[in-house]
C-alpha cells in the first residue's frame, strides 16, 4: 500500500492540563479533554478545513484555549507546587479564592484575548466585593502568574502573558478599594482571662508563643530532635518554616521560662512532634 506523502496533523494530549490538541501551521488547538468525544469531533472538524484550505489554516480560525480550561490546568499544578511535608500551602487555597473572580467573568473567554483592560475588569470586581487593595494586588498578580505558567507550557502566548505584566498595580489614595486594618497584638490580659478555658496542651502552646515570638505552625511542628539544648538558651530550628523557599534558616530561641513549658512533655519518639504526644497531658484534660 502507497505511504501518504503527507501525514495529517496528530490528535495528541498535553499532560499539564489534560486536554486533546492538534498542530496546525505552527499553532496549537485544544480541543477539549483528551479521549471525550466532543474532542473527536473538534479535532475532525478542523482537520476537514484544514484539509479544505489546502493545508493551510483558515486565517479567521480562533478556536483556542478557554480561560476555564487554563484555570483547571494551572490548579493541577498549583496543588502539586504549592505544597510542604505533603500538606497544601496557605498560597494554594488564596490562588483558588483569586481565580473565582476571573471565572465568574471570563471563564468562556479565550485565553488569546484575555488583556490589560480584562484584566482591570476582574481587580474592579474584586474592589466592589470589598477588598483590601492588598489583598487585590496580591490576587491579580496570581492571575498573572497563571498566564505566565501558561506561557512557559504553551498553552498561552507569550505577548499575553507579556501584556499582562503591564498593568500596574492598585496605589494607596489612588483607588476605591479599602486601605487593610492592621492585626494587631491581643492584649495580656486577654490572653490571660483566655488561657484557663483552653485544652492544657493549647494552653502551653500559648504560653510558649507569648515567651518565644514562633508561628502557631512552628509551634505544631515543634520536635526534640529540633531543639538544640546544649547551652542555657535553647535553640529550635523548625524543620518547615514560612521563609525555607528562599533559603533562610530559622532559629528561635528559648529561654527558661519557654524551656519550662516544654519540660513537661516526654514524647515516645526524639523524631515526633512535642505537643500531640504528652500522655501527661492527655490524661489531665481528660480528667
Amino acid at each position: 500500500m502507497p505511504r501518504l506523502t503527507q501525514s495529517l496533523p496528530k490528535y495528541r494530549k498535553h499532560r499539564a492540563s489534560g486536554q486533546a490538541l492538534v498542530t496546525l501551521g505552527g499553532r496549537d488547538f485544544y480541543l477539549g479533554p483528551h479521549g471525550t468525544q466532543a474532542s473527536r469531533q473538534e479535532y475532525d472538524r478542523l482537520i476537514a478545513e484544514w484539509l479544505a484550505n489546502g493545508r493551510q489554516r483558515p486565517a479567521d480560525d480562533a478556536t483556542g484555549l478557554s480561560v476555564a480550561e487554563l484555570m483547571v490546568a494551572y490548579v493541577r499544578y498549583a496543588a502539586d507546587y504549592y505544597r510542604r511535608d505533603g500538606v497544601a500551602t496557605g498560597e494554594y487555597a488564596a490562588i483558588k479564592c483569586a481565580l473565582r473572580y476571573i471565572e465568574a467573568l471570563y471563564r468562556n473567554t479565550s485565553v488569546e484575548s484575555f488583556g490589560p483592560l480584562a484584566v482591570k475588569a476582574v481587580r474592579a470586581k474584586m474592589t466592589e466585593a470589598g477588598l483590601a487593595r492588598s489583598t487585590v494586588n496580591q490576587n491579580i498578580g496570581r492571575i498573572v502568574r497563571m498566564f505566565v505558567w501558561g506561557a512557559s507550557e504553551q498553552l498561552v502566548s507569550g505577548e499575553v502573558a507579556n501584556a499582562l505584566k503591564l498593568v500596574p498595580g492598585l496605589r494607596r489614595g489612588r483607588t476605591d478599594a479599602r486601605e487593610g486594618t492592621p492585626v494587631l497584638p491581643v492584649d495580656d490580659s486577654v490572653v490571660e482571662a483566655t488561657l484557663p478555658f483552653l485544652p492544657p496542651i493549647v494552653a502551653d502552646m500559648v504560653r510558649l508563643q507569648r515567651l518565644t515570638g514562633m508561628r502557631p505552625g512552628e509551634v505544631c511542628l515543634a520536635r526534640p530532635c529540633d531543639v538544640e539544648r546544649s547551652a542555657d538558651v535553647w535553640v529550635y530550628r523548625p524543620s518547615s518554616h514560612k521563609t525555607q523557599h528562599r533559603g533562610r534558616e530559622r532559629r528561635i530561641y528559648i529561654g527558661q521560662r519557654g524551656q519550662e513549658v516544654l519540660r513537661p512533655y516526654p514524647t515516645r519518639s526524639h523524631r515526633a512532634r512535642t505537643a500531640p504526644l504528652s500522655t501527661r497531658h492527655r490524661s489531665r484534660h481528660r480528667s
